[in-house]
């Protein structure tokens, strides 16, 4: 029998897509956390048949809300304090993403301005697509 222990601070996200879990880890960085993180792949679900589960124990703010609501906005992120689930974050997607995805066009500044942030806005949000503030090539989730 499986037994993952509860956490007293920190966060579960629900609802992730199933083999969908370490893409999220490395794109989260939490292998930077000094915390507990449990990765629990292919549960069952009623909802989605199967799901993968993150478990986090660290502050709620360690994480970045807007790279979780690009990445799938669809998961769901349950606060935990004091060993209860005290809110449920609903994911959207966010009107801006910083230094997420890098634009592919060889001819846009950011190419050559290392510096430069990489910003893309979202410009159509049914399709789910952004576009780079600097030369607007578009990028599709």
């Amino acid at each position: 029998m499986l037994n993952i222990s509860g956490i007293h601070e920190g966060f579960v996200l629900d609802h992730i897509k199933a083999g969908e879990s370490m893409q999220i880890y490395h794109d989260l960085k939490l292998n930077q956390f000094d915390g507990t993180v449990a990765i629990i792949m292919n549960v069952a679900s009623k909802k989605m048949g199967t799901k993968d589960i993150i478990k986090v124990e660290c502050p709620i703010d360690a994480i970045d809300l807007d790279i979780l609501g690009y990445i799938d906005h669809n998961i769901t992120v349950n606060v935990i304090q004091h060993d209860e689930i005290v809110d449920k974050k609903v994911l959207q997607l966010p009107k801006q993403i910083k230094n997420v995805i890098a634009c592919k066009n060889p001819r846009c500044i950011t190419s050559i301005e290392q510096e430069l942030d990489q910003i893309f806005i979202l410009t159509d949000e049914e399709n789910e697509v952004y576009r780079c503030k600097y030369c607007e090539e578009k990028y599709g989730c």
